[in-house]
């Protein structure tokens, strides 16, 4: 008999969604706009903190418009988070400009304010810097905030995997001038596949719109001044969005405990730490993460075939961008040699640092680059019972050989 399949991260539906989706279909709203659109639009800017929405097709549309209303073009420069999906980084080539991805740091996993600060140096006019909240994680965004600010570049917060978390009280997306948030199957909440660009900007959002159906220009006939996109959200999985809304924190909390009990089963295992929490934030906790102490005889490898061969699903954290193939042409920078060597005192333009020194430099050695290697993401579905829990912590402790 097929053991249960446990999943890393599943939809969860709860039964309002189809009451939304019945009304679309009940009134003849099965397009790309309508009453669920408008109405989940509002519903998540209000839910977040910030003045305006639109609602596309995918977290990628999102990054993508942004990186058009900013007038991101060819040649331009872009600072991105190297440990990330490659859809932070995809809409960058998009436009022909060009990626330069920034390492992490170790307190959060994130962009590193300090290689992000050298990323300035060498680089003095970038077109606008891309953060990622990792996991759900928020990074250092006062400090990021500052270095934007400071050189005048605009900040687009890829938020696809933090809908829910805050960074010293406020909404993580609502930062910079640009947010975006990932609806995508296996989020905190889904519209199965979908995307939100918000901004205090009513112009920003204005034109997101406009560029997502198709940039079609306000005149009677079909005229198209500019090139535009199919990027807009469905009425229909808007519908699923609405649904999704009203247990959003209920999502977070279940998914706050999983880490929690994570952390909790694993405390007498030193060679296992969890993905760390921004001290100044409150993470979503979308995807629980482990790293293996260096010099540990256990890999991820293990780990996850462990878990595999109970049918349970896991994954390695995200390969960083700086060492994929398609992005192998592309700088990376580290925080390598920040406090020296030109690059200012470790205090300047607000970044701290917490005594904590990347051996290397260059794409071997990175922090990214040594968390992609020793980590790995573990099953953080809000629907795991206690006995899925149980097996999947069981599996994990034999690995280590505790029973």
């Amino acid at each position: 008999m097929e053991k249960k399949k446990i999943y890393l991260s599943c939809p969860t539906m709860h039964g309002e969604e189809q009451e939304f989706v019945k009304e679309a279909f009940d009134t003849n709203w099965v397009a790309p706009l309508g009453p669920n659109v408008n109405a989940f639009e509002k519903e998540v800017a209000e839910y977040v903190g910030i003045a305006h929405a639109s609602a596309l097709s995918a977290g990628t549309a999102a990054i993508h418009l942004a990186l058009r209303i900013l007038g991101v073009g060819e040649g331009d420069v872009v600072f991105v988070s190297s440990l990330t999906f490659s859809a932070s980084c995809n809409p960058i080539v998009y436009e022909k400009a060009t990626p330069v991805f920034i390492d992490s740091e170790e307190d959060t996993w994130n962009m590193d304010p300090k290689a992000l600060r050298r990323a300035f140096e060498k680089y003095p006019n970038p077109k606008a810097v891309i953060a990622v909240h990792l996991y759900g994680t928020p990074a250092k965004l006062d400090e990021i905030m500052a270095l934007c600010e400071k050189h005048n570049v605009p900040l687009i917060e890829d938020a696809a995997e933090s809908l829910g978390s805050t960074y010293k009280g406020k909404h993580t997306g609502t930062f910079g001038k640009i947010g975006i948030y990932s609806f995508n199957g296996n989020k905190i909440i889904t519209t199965s596949g979908g995307g939100m660009l918000v901004s205090d900007d009513e112009e920003i959002t204005r034109k997101a719109t406009f560029l997502a159906t198709q940039a079609r220009d306000a005149a009677r006939h079909y005229q198209h001044s500019q090139i535009g996109y199919n990027y807009r959200m469905s009425n229909v999985t808007a519908g699923i969005g609405r649904g999704q809304m009203l247990h959003l924190e209920e999502h977070k909390a279940r998914k706050k405990e999983i880490y929690r009990q994570y952390g909790e089963a694993f405390k007498d295992i030193p060679e296992i730490s969890l993905n760390p929490l921004n001290k100044d934030g409150d993470a979503n906790c979308w995807l629980t993460g482990m790293v293996i102490a260096k010099g540990c005889k256990v890999t991820p490898d293990d780990v996850m075939d462990a878990l595999a061969a109970e049918n349970i699903e896991s994954r390695p954290v995200w390969k960083p961008m700086h060492l994929q193939p398609v992005f192998a042409e592309y700088d990376f920078i580290t925080a390598k040699d920040a406090a020296s060597g030109g690059a200012g005192n470790d205090t300047a333009d607000g970044v701290s640092g917490n005594g904590k020194e990347i051996a290397d430099s260059g794409k071997a050695g990175s922090v990214a680059e040594d968390i992609f290697n020793r980590g790995l993401c573990l099953p953080s579905d809000i629907k795991n019972t206690e006995e899925d829990m149980a097996l999947i912590i069981k599996t994990v402790r034999r690995c280590f050989g505790k029973e």
